[in-house]
């Protein structure tokens, strides 16, 4: 599955895990499609700071679905409704 999609998707189930800056920083980079340095320049802050906290995101969002498996049973159901 794409990277883009699959975080996209984990991000609609654990987002509320969060917080507000993480939500803020992977919607601007994952729903509204800005670049790090785009973001960066908005947050005025480096562009390097951004990618690190895009990484934390992700290594968060890994690890709420290792542990809570939500994403896998979503697509246990949606197969079985196929």
């Amino acid at each position: 599955m794409n990277e883009f999609v699959y975080y996209s998707e984990l991000y609609n189930i654990y987002a509320f895990l969060l917080t507000e800056k993480q939500q803020e920083i992977f919607s601007l980079y994952y729903e509204e499609n800005l670049s790090l340095s785009e973001i960066a320049e908005y947050k005025k802050v480096s562009k390097s700071y951004i990618g690190k906290i895009i990484t934390v995101i992700k290594k968060k969002l890994d690890y709420y679905e290792s542990n809570l498996h939500h994403y896998e049973l979503l697509q246990k159901v949606d197969k079985k409704r196929s």
